[in-house]
């Protein structure tokens, strides 16, 4: 019998000494673990980026009265969805921009600068006189914002291959408890003077300006994530002279390996068509957000319940809480058993109920509308973060680590600007509905005529 040719070792990975992506490499595969202090990371500076987004909406109806901008308070919605929908457009524009920097620079730098644009131009926005002024700070603060793109690629890249799906989710998570507790940061904040008469007093500061104070709060969460981004490690491999990030080698020769060309971003189909279903889930979810505070605060002659601006922020930050506990407890499960995207089909479906029931609440009153009300956000907060969590999943294993920053930036430039539509034009549909008091078309029920 012939002798068995000798086996051949695996091939082992190289690490070059001074590049923070093979450093967090080594880590990875060193460490069993789940990264514990990397996802603290990326869940505190999530959570701090996504808090401005939403938090004007439960004082937006008030902020545009008082701007004196709308002739009739039926205009009022009007121009509420532009200035909800400045931010968006100003996200929209730059993203890939921040994407393509992330790639070349590293994902710290960006994730850094991000942050430290809502500490400044969100204390901006507080101080607002003018509408324009409003407009303004709203779109620097979504245009100097490239944060989403370089965190989505930095939670898969700190993260073991089987742990991708857990570094995804607390993107996810963060992002939506930012954006629901924003709003109840708004709602509970905003106009302290007549929320609050023994603690501010009319001349003050906060009397001048109603709505500095949640804007402050947020602000000075933002720079203490600013300054914990200091910690942050890198995750880009950063390579002088070469052009692969890691080289394979065999015993003391160095192989060199074949890389097949880079696909366009753009030619990617898997990448394309969960950006497509990212953009229509973001344009439903943002008019949700916009339509849902207004809805509540309008009064009931015009269809609305008649909340106030704390009563709004209640309701979503009891959203926010179950949405903290179901990411915790039963999203794992959740992506273990159906998947990425039959999580994500499901979880489409049912929110169609959810949404229809909304307008039929307007003849209750009492426990009768606060149970139903309650219970309906806390699932569609549920649902919409199971789609965001798949879809931002697909998205990242689509693409190679350096191009990851770009997709995200594509795919967040493409949600943004359906969520600029979405404010946009579901405040034009509200502030006309509104105006609909008599019509056969969807009118008012006759109880609050």
């Amino acid at each position: 019998m012939g002798e068995q040719p000798p086996l051949q070792s695996a091939p082992e990975k190289v690490y070059y000494d001074g590049c923070p992506g093979c450093a967090m490499d080594r880590r990875k595969e060193i460490r069993e673990g789940v990264p514990y202090k990397e996802l603290l990371f990326v869940g505190t500076t999530t959570f701090a980026s996504a808090l401005p987004i939403t938090s004007l909406f439960p004082f937006l109806y008030f902020m545009i009265r008082d701007l004196h901008v709308a002739q009739r308070e039926e205009d009022i919605g009007f121009y509420a969805g532009f200035l909800g929908a400045s931010y968006m457009i100003g996200r929209g524009l730059a993203s890939v921009f921040w994407g393509i920097i992330a790639d070349r620079i590293g994902r710290k730098p960006v994730i850094a600068f991000s942050v430290f644009s809502v500490i400044v131009f969100n204390t901006l926005f507080g101080l607002s006189v003018k509408y324009w002024m409003a407009i303004a700070t709203r779109f620097l603060l979504g245009a100097l914002n490239g944060f989403l793109a370089p965190v989505k690629a930095y939670s898969i890249e700190v993260c073991r291959p089987e742990q991708q799906a857990l570094g995804i989710s607390i993107v996810s998570t963060a992002w939506g408890m930012g954006v629901i507790i924003g709003p109840a940061i708004g709602g509970y904040l905003a106009q302290p003077v007549k929320q609050y008469p023994h603690l501010f007093h009319e001349k003050s500061v906060f009397g001048r300006f109603p709505y500095l104070l949640p804007c402050l709060f947020i602000s000075f969460f933002a720079t203490l994530v600013f300054i914990s981004c200091a910690w942050l490690p890198e995750t880009l491999h950063k390579h002088k002279g070469l052009e692969r990030a890691v080289e394979m080698v065999e015993g003391s020769t160095a192989q060199e390996r074949t890389e097949p060309p880079k696909k366009s971003l753009l030619k990617n189909w898997p990448l394309m068509s969960s950006i497509i279903t990212y953009c229509v889930f973001s344009l439903h979810d943002t008019a949700y957000v916009e339509i849902f505070s207004l809805w509540t605060v309008s009064n009931r002659k015009y269809g609305g319940l008649s909340f106030s601006s704390k009563d709004v922020g209640q309701v979503l930050t009891v959203a926010g809480a179950s949405l903290l506990v179901y990411q915790l407890f039963a999203y794992r499960w959740v992506d273990k058993t159906f998947g990425p995207i039959r999580s994500t089909r499901i979880s489409s479906a049912l929110s169609i109920p959810i949404i229809t029931a909304y307008p039929f609440m307007t003849n209750l009153s009492g426990i009768r509308l606060g149970v139903p009300l309650y219970i309906a956000a806390m699932l569609k907060s549920v649902f919409a973060i199971t789609r965001v969590t798949g879809t931002s999943l697909l998205q990242n294993n689509a693409v190679p680590q350096e191009q990851r920053g770009a997709a995200n930036g594509i795919a967040t430039t493409a949600m943004s600007l359906s969520k600029a539509f979405a404010p946009a034009g579901a405040g034009i549909i509200f502030s006309w509905a509104q105006k609909r008091q008599h019509a056969v078309f969807f009118p008012v029920p006759q109880q609050y005529k």
